[in-house]
């Protein structure tokens, strides 16, 4: 049935171990005097604070305990959903692009794992009144921002709508399309189906409080045919992407190491070229279409390569890049820059790579030695499930691991150029990279992450604890 809750808002004192939001250079790290006689005298005890960074900083000790520094978020919300929902993408809309003015409205499409098969479903969300952390006294010098940032907050409490559309089986990987008017979502089922999905009803009621009551009553349990669905996969899958420069093409790639490409025709229908393209030796874990060539795509895999794909050659020889060994082990995620020919991936190694595709094309050879990548980021300690470039800042990308962390880093920031904290100091331990802007954590088994791409420097990250919005003070 669609959905309505409210949001959950940042995290009492009490409840900060176990939901923590941490910046690199401003998370804190808490110990009470053994005094603790009365309440007038805790807050006469003094703190002694620090520097937390996961990973190298020292164990917690028992009177100690992490707690969230707010002063280092702009935005910061949690929700909960309901089901998981492990798989998601942001609905562009006519709010205004790029806009700041809190509070702030977005719209997603998710899709649940639930327990039960017969409960899981396609999720149109939006979430509105998302409020600023804290109001900044600084002084607003830019004059880019100072225009914008208009606040008009109020005592109401972010909240979310959602209606739902009944999906057989989970959602392992959803994206979402807008062209001609239309809202497309498709979706990857545990099934191994690709279903294309018609979401501007669901759209329209979430919009409206009358509209979604109606909806509840009435089509709660209804059975929603796709436009589209794709049986042609001998597995399920994890690689889904619609092409940025051609609407309506569609790709997915399965476990069997098969990517299979969906064109529009006419009659708002697709069809699936007969073939696909199977150069792959293992498991497809991303695709991503190319930015700025529209035939053109990239693919990562358990097989521990990336490869460029060029749809214009027969799926045989279509395959014009292969990378080699680019990590110790599977990889999972890819992210294409959308200004520049580099790509960032993540595996279950726990390292991130950056990639310049000019050397990969030089490297590409057979026989050739594994190529090197531009940057490499070893500070995560389990897997990269997520990863994604900064829509508009193209020396900036963000990930998120099965560690519980989402970091964000900076290409541009080099050693001996330290990015200045909020206290004005500088100094942090000697082996955190100084490209590592920021860490968030709160949140519990990290699977997606998405930047606002109207929203400059908002983050939406979903996990099996639930949905994190929040912009840091960093980007």
């Amino acid at each position: 049935m669609p959905f309505k809750h409210k949001f959950v808002d940042e995290p009492d004192e009490q409840d900060c171990e176990e939901e923590m939001a941490s910046d690199v250079e401003d998370e804190i790290m808490v110990q009470s005097d053994d005094d603790d006689d009365s309440e007038d005298e805790d807050k006469n005890e003094s703190v002694q604070t620090s520097v937390y960074i996961p990973g190298r900083s020292r164990e917690l000790e028992e009177d100690e305990e992490l707690v969230v520094d707010g002063s280092a978020y702009v935005v910061y919300h949690q929700a909960n959903a309901g089901s998981p929902c492990l798989s998601f993408d942001i609905i562009r809309d006519s709010l205004g692009d790029p806009r700041s003015i809190y509070p702030a409205t977005c719209y997603l499409v998710a899709g649940t794992q639930a327990s039960r098969d017969r409960v899981n479903s396609v999720m149109v969300i939006k979430m509105s009144n998302l409020t600023r952390q804290t109001k900044k006294e600084e002084n607003k010098s830019d004059d880019d921002d100072s225009s914008d940032e208009e606040d008009t907050e109020n005592d109401d409490g972010p909240h979310l709508d959602s209606a739902g559309i009944r999906h057989q089986g989970c959602v392992n990987r959803i994206r979402v399309m807008t062209t001609g008017g239309k809202t497309l979502a498709a979706s990857f089922s545990e099934k191994s189906d690709v279903h294309i999905w018609d979401i501007n009803k669901q759209l329209e009621v979430i919009d409206n409080s009358t509209a979604l009551a109606k909806y509840t009553r009435e089509e709660t349990g209804k059975k929603w045919h796709p436009l589209f669905s794709f049986r042609g996969h001998k597995d399920e899958g994890y690689g889904l992407d619609w092409s940025r420069t051609v609407p309506g093409n569609l790709l997915s790639g399965d476990t069997r190491g098969k990517i299979h490409l969906c064109r529009p025709v006419d009659g708002g229908t697709w069809k699936v070229e007969s073939k696909p393209y199977s150069a792959h030796e293992d498991s497809v874990e991303d695709i991503q279409w190319s930015p700025s060539e529209p035939t053109v795509f990239a693919s990562c895999s358990v097989d521990k390569s990336i490869r460029i794909w060029d749809t214009r050659a027969s799926p045989s020889e279509a395959c014009m890049i292969t990378a080699q060994s680019c990590h110790e082990s599977d990889i999972n995620v890819i992210s294409w820059n959308p200004k520049e020919p580099f790509i960032v991936s993540g595996g279950d190694d726990g390292v991130l790579k950056v990639w310049d595709l000019r050397e990969l094309q030089s490297l590409s050879n057979p026989g050739s030695k594994p190529p090197s990548p531009v940057a490499t980021f070893a500070h995560h300690r389990s897997p990269i499930t997520t990863v994604e470039w900064h829509p508009s800042e193209s020396t900036i990308f963000a990930a998120g691991g099965a560690d519980d962390q989402i970091t964000i880093w900076d290409l541009a920031v080099e050693k001996g150029n330290p990015v200045e904290k909020s206290n004005g100091e500088t100094e942090l331990p000697p082996d955190v990279p100084p490209q590592l802007l920021f860490i968030h954590q709160g949140q519990q088994d990290i699977k997606e992450l998405h930047w606002h791409p109207q929203i400059p420097g908002m983050i939406i990250s979903t996990a099996l604890s639930g949905i994190d919005v929040f912009k840091t003070i960093s980007v």
